[in-house]
C-alpha cells in the first residue's frame, strides 16, 4: 500500500484513472460526456469509462473499472453512488475522485467539494489524497449516514421520476404524504455504557458533516473517528417538522456538545418494532442495528488544504 503522498504523486504524474458515472442520477445523463471530455483535456488517461443507466449495474461497472488498476477512480452521481463507490474502494490502494452530480451531495460537501463540475475537476487535477472514516451499519460500509424511521419510508416510496424532475423537493413532498399515517418509534441507543431512550419519528446516525445538503453541526466531519446519533423531534408530527426546519437553519451554529447529539465510535440502535433503515439514501434492512466507525478506511482526492487527521 502506497503512502498518501506517494499515491498523490502517482496520480499527478501518471494520470491513470477510470470513470464511472450514474447516468440515472439527476444530472448524470447531461454531465457524463462533459466530465469525460474534461478529464481527457486535463491530461488523464481513462483506462475505462462507464455510464451506468440501468438499475443494478453500478457495482458491476465499478468492479470493471477497478479491474483496470487505476490510481484514481472517479465516481459521478449522488450520495448513493458515492457511498457504493466508497464501500468498494475501502482499504484499497486507489483514491476516490468525486463528481457530485446528485441532489444533496452530502459527502462531497463534507470534504469541501461543492456541486460544481469545474471545481470537482480542478480538485482531481490539483488536489491531494487524504483518508477519511467510513461508517459500518451491520456489515455495510457507508460514507454519510444511517436513517431509521420516516426517512427510510421516504426513500422506499419517493418516485424516481419526480426526484429527477424537481430534485430535493421530491423528498419533503413525499414526506408530507407519509407523515399523516406514520407512527412514532420508541428508540433505544446504547453506547459507551450509556442508554438513551427516546420517542421520535426519525433518528439519524451520521459519519459525515452534512445532511440534506446542510451542515449537521459546525464541528462534525468524516475524519474524526466519531458517529453522531440524533433524533429529529419527539413523538408529535409537529415536532418533526419544526426540528427538521431548525436543523436546516441552525446546523452551522451548533456543536457536537449540544443537545440532542450523541458523538461516539460505536452504538446499538433498537426500536420497539422493526423499523426500515436507509443507508446514504438507499433502503438497507431494518432495526435492530449495530453502527460503528471504520477509521481512515477510504482514500479520496480532496482540495488542497483539506484537514487530514
Amino acid at each position: 500500500m502506497r503512502t498518501k503522498q506517494e499515491l498523490t504523486e502517482d496520480i499527478r504524474r501518471e494520470r491513470r484513472a477510470a470513470l464511472v458515472v450514474n447516468a440515472r442520477s439527476r444530472r448524470g445523463r447531461q454531465l457524463y460526456a462533459d466530465a469525460h471530455a474534461r478529464l481527457l483535456a486535463a491530461g488523464f488517461e481513462l483506462l475505462g469509462s462507464y455510464a451506468v443507466d440501468r438499475p443494478g449495474e453500478l457495482e458491476k461497472s465499478l468492479t470493471a473499472a477497478l479491474a483496470h488498476h487505476p490510481d484514481l477512480l472517479v465516481a459521478g452521481g449522488g450520495d448513493g453512488t458515492i457511498s457504493t463507490a466508497g464501500r468498494m474502494l475501502a482499504h484499497r490502494d486507489v483514491a476516490l475522485g468525486l463528481l457530485p452530480l446528485g441532489t444533496t451531495n452530502n459527502f462531497a460537501r463534507t470534504v469541501g467539494i461543492l456541486p460544481d463540475l469545474d471545481e470537482a475537476i480542478a480538485t482531481l487535477v490539483d488536489g491531494r489524497v487524504i483518508d477519511v472514516d467510513l461508517g459500518v451499519a451491520g456489515d455495510m460500509s457507508f460514507t454519510n449516514h444511517v436513517g431509521a424511521g420516516l426517512s427510510a419510508e421516504i426513500m422506499i416510496n419517493v418516485p424516481g421520476r419526480l426526484k429527477r424532475v424537481i430534485g430535493r423537493i421530491a423528498y419533503p413532498l413525499t414526506a408530507l404524504g407519509l407523515l399523516t399515517r406514520h407512527r412514532p418509534l420508541r428508540v433505544t441507543v446504547r453506547a459507551d455504557g450509556r442508554e438513551l431512550v427516546l420517542t421520535t419519528h426519525q433518528v439519524y446516525v451520521a459519519n459525515g458533516g452534512f445532511h440534506a445538503g446542510r451542515p449537521i453541526t459546525a464541528d462534525a466531519h468524516a475524519d474524526d473517528r466519531l458517529l453522531v446519533a440524533y433524533p429529529v423531534g419527539g413523538a408529535s408530527k409537529w415536532e418533526l417538522v419544526r426540528e427538521t426546519a431548525r436543523n436546516a437553519l441552525t446546523g452551522h451554529r451548533r456543536t457536537l456538545r449540544d443537545q440532542p447529539f450523541l458523538a461516539v465510535g460505536e452504538l446499538w440502535l433498537e426500536t420497539d418494532r422493526p423499523a426500515h433503515v436507509e443507508v446514504d439514501g438507499e433502503p438497507c434492512g431494518a432495526t435492530p442495528l449495530r453502527v460503528a466507525v471504520d477509521p481512515n478506511a477510504l482514500r479520496i482526492m480532496a482540495p488542497p488544504g483539506t484537514p487530514d487527521h
